[in-house]
């Protein structure tokens, strides 16, 4: 992805200074940097999706939940098949007992393909069902939904 407003990269290298023939002087030579590419680029479309879901309505269980999703109790396997799939990030928030997600895809990704990868690995069929400890599907969900996908009614 290149930035436009991004500034121009640059990179410096000690050379033999011409001011005083010493190559360990701090007279420095400037350079610019092309990149063809940053470390940091994202895929040329990106996909975002919006879901929600509540939690039971129990301080103790929503107060686990959160706890669940603090940085040092990911669960490796879950991440990676969370990347595996498509999604390049992925965020929840939560208020009171609503949670909403937003995902950021890839333009391959699929619910569905998603949903057959889920199904086939073990870890995140344990780590759904130790969710749906805390989780509630939203009263308008249909029979087995889960996280459903919202509608954007809003763009700056």
């Amino acid at each position: 992805m290149f930035l436009t407003n991004f500034p121009k990269c640059i990179r410096y290298e000690q050379v033999i200074c011409q001011s005083c023939s010493n190559k360990y002087c701090f007279h420095i030579k400037w350079f610019e940097l092309v990149f063809e590419k940053l470390t940091f680029e994202k895929p040329d479309k990106m996909k975002r999706y919006c879901l929600a879901v509540d939690l039971k309505e129990d301080p103790e269980l929503i107060a686990e939940y959160d706890n669940c999703h603090k940085e040092e109790n990911k669960w490796p396997a879950i991440m990676k098949s969370i990347t595996d799939s498509g999604i390049h990030n992925m965020e929840i928030y939560r208020t009171g007992n609503r949670l909403f997600m937003i995902m950021e895809t890839d333009d391959h990704f699929s619910f569905e393909h998603k949903a057959a990868m889920d199904v086939a690995n073990q870890k995140v069929q344990e780590w759904e069902q130790l969710m749906w400890k805390f989780q509630q599907p939203l009263p308008w969900a249909q029979k087995g939904e889960k996280w459903i996908l919202m509608d954007k009614i809003f763009q700056l």
